[in-house]
């Protein structure tokens, strides 16, 4: 999770974890001449979905107890189950190279809760997403320069970070915030870490991650979530899974099980115990945001 992104979006993750995706990611380069044809028949015949992770809490990432979870993984294993594939196999990279290795056959799946946009909407296909989300900001207990969006973080000059190729870069930039002087860090423990020794003034996420990461700091709080505003327009976003565009069937097989499950109330039952809200389900399309 995550946004996203003109920088793209998110993560974190375990020393071996990161050694163990590197592996996977090298590991899968020598698959590079897998046929495209028929994703879906494809991938029943191998038994074995690979997903793209990017070691973000909660969206897809690996334990303290070394097991792969996150909304969007365990998401994967149900909805993949259930297209006859029973295997899922977690490929750890950086967000910023999720997309790319999708294209280049290192993984079938992107499946990180990655934000759907117009320029993602170029290079790859997405499912509905399976939530919408505002942003919101790590900020010093009692918020003491009382931010509360990008526009008040331009206005008082605040040292402002955000994390690794995250759609709030943008948004920061769009509100008037000059880029150089973003701060990029890893990732929103990174961020919690900075605000609370006063390296930064505030740290943009998702409003999730962020009320997440601050729920044990006796220094730091969060603020409530946000609409980021571009071109003077309010953003929702909306988070789903990745698929190269050759794969539409294997897409819309997807999405009949994921909407499936939005009727349900199946699918805010797997993602309720990672931190959504039922006001973070959605009926967004995917048609909608990449406009």
């Amino acid at each position: 999770m995550a946004p996203r992104r003109h920088h793209l979006h998110r993560r974190s993750f375990l020393a071996g974890a990161t050694a163990l995706g590197a592996a996977g990611a090298l590991g899968a380069a020598g698959c590079a001449r897998v046929p495209s044809g028929d994703a879906l028949a494809r991938l029943k015949t191998q038994g074995t979905v690979r997903l793209g992770i990017a070691g973000e809490v909660p969206y897809g990432y690996v334990n303290d107890r070394g097991e792969f979870t996150g909304e969007a993984p365990e998401l994967a294993k149900v909805i993949f189950g259930r297209l006859g594939i029973s295997r899922v196999q977690p490929v750890a990279t950086d967000f910023s190279s999720l997309i790319p290795g999708l294209n280049s056959q290192q993984f079938d799946v992107v499946s990180a809760g990655m934000y759907i946009n117009k320029e993602r909407c170029a290079q790859v296909v997405f499912a509905d997403p399976e939530y919408q989300m505002l942003d919101a900001f790590i900020v010093r207990k009692g918020n003491p320069k009382q931010l509360r969006s990008y526009e008040d973080v331009v206005r008082t000059k605040a040292k402002f970070a955000t994390g690794t190729g995250y759609a709030e870069i943008g948004y920061a930039v769009a509100a008037g915030f000059p880029e150089k002087e973003i701060v990029i860090l890893q990732d929103q423990v990174a961020g919690l870490n900075a605000v609370e020794s006063g390296r930064v003034d505030v740290f943009a996420g998702t409003a999730l991650t962020v009320r997440e990461v601050v729920k044990n700091s006796a220094r730091a709080e969060a603020t409530k979530p946000f609409a980021a505003v571009v071109d003077g327009k309010k953003k929702i976003d909306g988070g789903g899974f990745a698929f190269r565009p050759t794969d539409t069937e294997l897409r819309d097989a997807f999405n009949t099980e994921i909407h499936k499950m939005k009727k349900s109330g199946e699918l805010f039952r797997i993602l309720r115990p990672f931190g959504f809200t039922q006001a973070e389900m959605t009926e967004l399309t995917a048609e909608e945001l990449c406009r």
